[in-house]
């Protein structure tokens, strides 16, 4: 299986500020953090801002970028964490844990990445104790992006070869403006669903079910 500190896909080292948000996916640039440094910041950087200033930055080959998320995404995806954690409970074994969009996961060195849902299994953790560190070297077995507007087509994309990369078996990418969902198996293999077809946990979560319907409802007071 692969590990948390699985060996990257090699990428240029960018010599312009343009090369660096290419590399990073065409993000904003004001998602993109100059103190300290790009290229210089550390996972320390990473916890201190989030316990002084209440924000979350993924750190990417030592460059810290705010994680994009609004409330509707919000939303979506604590409701997807419970859908998650409900079809955990009612299960005979322990399949694993659930982290919502401030779980910190080091994928390799110099690498933080926050998806909005994870879904880690135990077999990651023989020993059966989660870490109690504040940036764990895991990875999500099931990832999975609610997007934002602030989200590029080039960001989702360098995420999935990371996560994939680093051991996850799949990915979902839900995008509430159109109320469909991408279905990833790796990160060059995409299933897309429609509004009236369901998310389905495969081999990570057999027997689960998400309608999209159902998800995309939770935005409406019932």
């Amino acid at each position: 299986m692969p590990t948390a500190l699985a060996k990257p896909k090699r990428r240029p080292k960018p010599q312009t500020l343009a090369e660096l948000l290419k590399n990073l996916g065409g993000v904003r640039p004001s998602r993109i953090r100059m103190n300290p440094p790009p290229g210089r910041a550390t996972e320390k950087d990473v916890i201190r801002i989030e316990a002084e200033e209440n924000r979350l930055f993924e750190l990417v080959d030592g460059v810290l970028v705010e994680k994009a998320m609004g409330t509707t995404e919000s939303l979506l995806a604590t409701r997807i964490s419970q859908w998650i954690l409900n079809d955990l409970d009612q299960r005979a074994n322990d399949l694993g844990v659930v982290l919502g969009a401030d779980g910190f996961l080091r994928l390799r060195p110099r690498l933080v990445r926050i998806p909005d849902v994870s879904f880690i299994s135990w077999d990651q953790i023989p020993s059966g104790e989660f870490p109690t560190e504040p940036i764990a070297s895991l990875f999500p077995d099931l990832a999975v992006e609610v997007l934002s507007d602030s989200n590029t087509p080039r960001e989702i994309k360098r995420k999935l070869e990371e996560y994939f990369e680093a051991g996850c078996r799949l990915a979902w990418i839900v995008n509430p403006e159109t109320r469909t969902a991408d279905v990833y198996t790796a990160a060059d293999q995409c299933t897309h669903l429609r509004s009236t077809q369901s998310l389905d946990g495969g081999d990570v979560l057999p027997g689960f079910k998400l309608p999209l319907k159902e998800l995309f409802a939770s935005t409406r007071r019932r």
